[in-house]
């Protein structure tokens, strides 16, 4: 089709048409949203998922110092926390056929920067070849006003 037809174009279904096969092609095969969910990591206590895959990404809510057996918040220590966020966030990529070598990408939520050097040297333990990329920010609260909120998204391979 020649930029003059084109531009007579003037029937709505002709341009869907246009546009559809020629100029913007759909993917013939959507990607499925699937909800990733084990009672080894603490149940959503809101509406939404522990994790939700798409293709070949995972994306991880936030994970707190909850104890799954206990239903309790982990409040011994601040290193204690952060480990307990480490393993709710195992429980999950574990469910999901991942672990942390798979993670791309975490955002990590403090009640108080001034222990991000605490949580650094922890983190740094589950990632100690090729670390994720990282954000790391102060919030004034977090749910159940916990200390620390890790959220991860991880690269699955091919889908």
């Amino acid at each position: 089709m020649s930029f003059d037809e084109e531009c007579e174009i003037e029937n709505s279904d002709a341009l869907e048409e246009l546009f559809a096969h020629h100029v913007f092609p759909l993917p013939e095969k959507t990607m499925q949203k699937t909800i990733i969910a084990t009672t080894d990591a603490p149940q959503a206590i809101g509406p939404y998922s522990q994790a939700i895959r798409v293709g070949n990404l995972l994306f991880l809510s936030g994970q707190i110092a909850l104890d799954p057996a206990s239903g309790e918040l982990v409040t011994t220590s601040f290193e204690a926390q952060v480990r307990r966020v480490f393993a709710n966030i195992q429980a999950v990529l574990n469910a999901a056929g991942a672990n942390f070598s798979h993670v791309a990408k975490t955002t990590v939520f403090l009640k108080d920067m001034a222990k991000f050097a605490e949580m650094n040297g922890i983190y740094a333990e589950f990632f100690p070849e090729d670390p994720p990329a990282r954000s790391a920010v102060e919030a004034a609260r977090l749910p159940k006003d916990v200390d620390i909120e890790i959220e991860v998204i991880a690269f699955m391979g091919d889908a």
